[in-house]
């Protein structure tokens, strides 16, 4: 099967070339690397030492409308598609796992690996951190690997059987760092197949902070983002609501004393001003561009 990876990357340049030197270190290596940037000034320095083709796209800036991008270049050319974001670290077994569990569970259409650690939970990780981590990571048999079932898959390690793709695109609206955006595009694979979780599959997800949106965007498309999806009839209430009030609540709570690595009272502000826009029957993704 071959298999292509996608890293949607914006001012990254280095990590991102850490994560193709990381890659050429796969027992399986990926038949295609596509880096989708806004523009240049993006990319890492070029590696002709890479033991893999690595191409790059251009177009709108945006997780979104990256990740796009990167489906129409490699769509037609792959079984696989995974996505990766840049400061996500894979074992040495990830696509390896991801390769066999396609082949073996021909019902699986979107497979999503463990994140062992998550530095988007907390002040984030270095490279080096990361690192320590995976390579103290041993390698598995698929058939060892515990399986469940999602409503959708995180987007800092994902992958998808290409055949179920056909038109489906990640939803454009959501703009900038998209917020869910991951969820609403796989649940919408689940009409065609399963959606699952392996636990061998694995890999640090570092958390760095730069590139990211500020607190008030942030803050407004945790609360307008799940409300528009649910609407859209992609994503279950069930799933999202919850979700947004339990942001809600922590941003309140902690903007009295916030943790230094979060906007909190930025992002308190957004969630505001999006309930507000919500009182007025305004449910507008884009809008966080303005801010």
């Amino acid at each position: 099967m071959r298999l292509a990876v996608i890293i949607a990357t914006l001012g990254r340049r280095e990590i991102a070339g850490r994560l193709l030197e990381e890659l050429a270190q796969q027992d399986r290596l990926p038949d295609l690397v596509v880096l989708s940037v806004p523009d240049p000034s993006h990319l890492p320095d070029p590696n002709p030492s890479l033991p893999f083709p690595v191409d790059h796209v251009i177009g709108p800036r945006g997780s979104s409308a990256q990740r796009n991008a990167g489906i129409e270049h490699v769509l037609g050319h792959c079984d696989i598609v995974t996505f990766l974001d840049d400061d996500f670290i894979p074992a040495r077994d990830y696509l390896d796992l991801v390769e066999e569990a396609f082949r073996k569970m021909t019902n699986w259409v979107v497979v999503m690996g463990h994140v062992v650690e998550d530095g988007a939970r907390n002040e984030g990780l270095s490279w080096d951190q990361g690192m320590a981590i995976v390579n103290q990571l041993s390698r598995h048999l698929l058939e060892e690997g515990r399986v469940k079932r999602h409503v959708g898959a995180y987007g800092c390690n994902m992958s998808i059987r290409a055949s179920a793709i056909g038109t489906l695109r990640f939803d454009e609206r959501l703009v900038l760092y998209g917020w869910q955006e991951d969820i609403d595009f796989t649940s919408q694979l689940r009409m065609r197949g399963d959606v699952v979780g392996v636990d061998i599959i694995r890999g640090v997800h570092l958390g760095i902070k730069a590139g990211r949106v500020s607190g008030t965007r942030f803050g407004y498309s945790q609360v307008i983002n799940p409300v528009y999806l649910v609407r859209k009839g992609t994503v279950p209430a069930r799933f999202l609501l919850p979700l947004m009030l339990r942001n809600l609540a922590a941003n309140l709570l902690h903007s009295i004393r916030p943790e230094p690595y979060i906007d909190r009272r930025g992002r308190l502000r957004g969630n505001l001003l999006a309930l507000t826009h919500l009182l007025r029957g305004r449910i507008e993704p884009e809008y966080v561009i303005h801010l």
